[in-house]
């Protein structure tokens, strides 16, 4: 069996049906983020947006960056045959005897995970029954299997710890179907339930294993029948997805090209350039190139860093924050473990006498530690570097951050080492840092963000942690400019 896997259902909080599309929880030492919400009730466009989300998700199928699947109905056991192969797993369950299932391969990693799983909504659905019988239990433990292998088959073969798998169903009334989808939660799939017409019939506390999405008046939309997504074909083959600026930054840390003297270098839309005219011809330079800014020049991109201060759900600040302006919209990076510690936040930006509150976080990844929340203002963002050069030992750099609530507090230091923490490649630095800078910008003496600042260790002097740039343009790509 694999290593045992702990589920942690809803870190964060879901205001919309597009967020619980893009939100992918992370897996990290053995932990799991995953998701179970129920839309309650339906906007005036539901059927057009499911239809959207449809498309969408199949070109992220098509470019295997996630499984999707949305379920109408689950399907009743009309076969006898099925009937008795699917209890017969109920009983060698019980006994502690390895099964298998028709449609879906359980390899080592799956089995263990799904043993557990098994365990855990069995007992949930006994513990909902003032009185329950051995046949009421193997009726239900029965359904479960026979609806994963049928409904789910595709999905969940080539079952990963790390895989992400988004599952959307509506109008699921009955409790033994609700704790179906709560059981695939469990197996680490992300699952919304869009009630659009009346909310399911259970408990409050079967009910409590979901957050509650509230979405509009109920109705009587219909969400269609499923038909997975296939993007068009041209002369026999599959369209790719337009390449995300993600998979180009992939693609160009895998590809160096020689610079050639007869030609201008030439940079992606979204790099930060300065243009200069020689000869009525326009030469773009990299701003990686420019010289080197003055302390004091660096000092003044303070004013692109954030007070992050945090809040419990009774509006008590709990602790601050940092955070980097990254992108015009009010897009915000900071560190995961800044967003996942409060209800909302409240955003201070230097200079300006408004507080800017938001509960919104647009992404996150608990493995790589970072996190994007937005606010409703125009941002000045700073460049992110982009790795003309190879970051080097010695090499200065400025920290900016709050260090225990001190507003945007400069320090300079170098670049002491390079390390390598649960897969996370880090940048060690000796630029003072405190308890608050976390979500603070590492800058180049440029002006760049060569990491951001996610760790400090009290019993060092100066021994300071940053996650690279690489991290941030693989995770924040989508939000920069």
């Amino acid at each position: 069996m694999g290593s045992k896997i702990t589920f942690r259902h809803n870190m964060m909080a879901i205001k919309s049906i597009e967020t619980f599309i893009s939100i992918r929880g992370g897996f990290n030492n053995g932990l799991r983020d995953v998701y179970f919400v129920r839309g309650i009730g339906e906007p005036l466009n539901l059927t057009e947006l499911i239809n959207d989300i449809d498309k969408k998700m199949g070109m992220e199928m098509a470019n295997n960056r996630l499984k999707y699947i949305r379920i109408n109905s689950l399907p009743k056991i009309m076969d006898e045959n099925d009937s008795s192969y699917y209890s017969n797993i109920y009983d060698q369950w019980k006994k502690g005897e390895p099964f298998t299932l028709k449609s879906i391969p359980i390899n080592s990693s799956l089995e263990g995970v799904l043993c557990e799983a098994y365990k855990s909504v069995i007992e949930r659905y006994v513990e909902s029954k003032a009185t329950v019988t051995d046949s009421m239990i193997r009726n239900f433990a029965t359904k479960i299997m026979y609806w994963l292998d049928v409904a789910t088959r595709d999905s969940l073969s080539g079952w990963s710890e790390r895989g992400c798998v988004k599952v959307i169903a509506d109008n699921i009334i009955k409790e033994q179907e609700y704790l179906f989808f709560y059981f695939l939660t469990l197996l680490g799939c992300d699952v919304l339930l869009i009630e659009n017409k009346s909310d399911v019939t259970v408990s409050d506390s079967l009910k409590n294993l979901s957050i509650a999405l509230p979405l509009g008046k109920f109705g009587n939309a219909s969400l269609g029948v499923y038909e997975p997504y296939v993007p068009q074909k041209a002369n026999g083959k599959q369209l790719k997805e337009k390449k995300s600026s993600e998979d180009i930054h992939n693609q160009q840390n895998r590809i160096t090209i020689p610079k050639r003297p007869d030609r201008h270098n030439t940079t992606a839309p979204n790099s930060n350039v300065q243009r200069s005219v020689v000869n009525s011809s326009q030469i773009i330079v990299p701003q990686s190139q420019n010289q080197e800014k003055t302390f004091e020049e660096l000092a003044m991109l303070a004013s692109s860093i954030v007070l992050i201060e945090i809040h419990d759900q009774e509006g008590d600040i709990i602790g601050t924050g940092s955070g980097i302006m990254i992108g015009r919209g009010g897009y915000i990076l900071t560190n995961n473990h800044v967003a996942a510690g409060g209800c909302f936040f409240t955003v201070r930006v230097e200079d300006d006498e408004e507080d800017y509150a938001t509960d919104e976080i647009i992404k996150y990844n608990s493995n790589t530690d970072l996190a994007v929340i937005r606010i409703r203002k125009q941002l000045n963002p700073l460049p992110i570097y982009r790795g003309s050069k190879k970051l080097v030992r010695g090499q200065k750099v400025v920290a900016i951050g709050s260090p225990l609530g001190l507003f945007n507090s400069v320090s300079d230091g170098i670049i002491s080492g390079f390390r390598n923490i649960d897969d996370v490649d880090m940048i060690q630095f000796t630029a003072p840092i405190s308890h608050g800078s976390s979500g603070g910008a590492v800058l180049n003496m440029q002006g760049e963000v060569i990491g951001i600042s996610t760790a400090g260790f009290d019993s060092g002097q100066n021994i300071n942690l940053a996650i690279g740039y690489e991290s941030i343009l693989l995770f924040a790509s989508g939000f920069l400019n």
